[in-house]
């Protein structure tokens, strides 16, 4: 089972790695980091506006995340 585990740990990795690359960059640089939005922005709707790259990249991640706590505790 720990073998399995390692393996879909290993391609979520991977795959993780992979999407992030796709994805464009944004000239903002750190400014987007450290406010540069308000209360206002983070609404109900912020999940509609990501892009697919970007659901892909939360989806994997919290994947990932998952994995790794499960490949601890194991």
């Amino acid at each position: 089972m720990k073998t399995f585990l390692g393996i879909i740990h290993i391609l979520l990795c991977i795959a993780l790695s992979g999407v992030v690359l796709l994805q464009q960059r944004k000239q903002g640089g750190f400014s987007g980091i450290f406010g540069g939005g308000t209360q206002a922005d983070m609404g109900g709707s912020q999940w509609q506006r990501f892009t697919g790259l970007t659901k892909i990249t939360v989806v994997l991640t919290g994947l990932f995340m998952v994995t790794s706590i499960i490949l601890v505790l194991y």
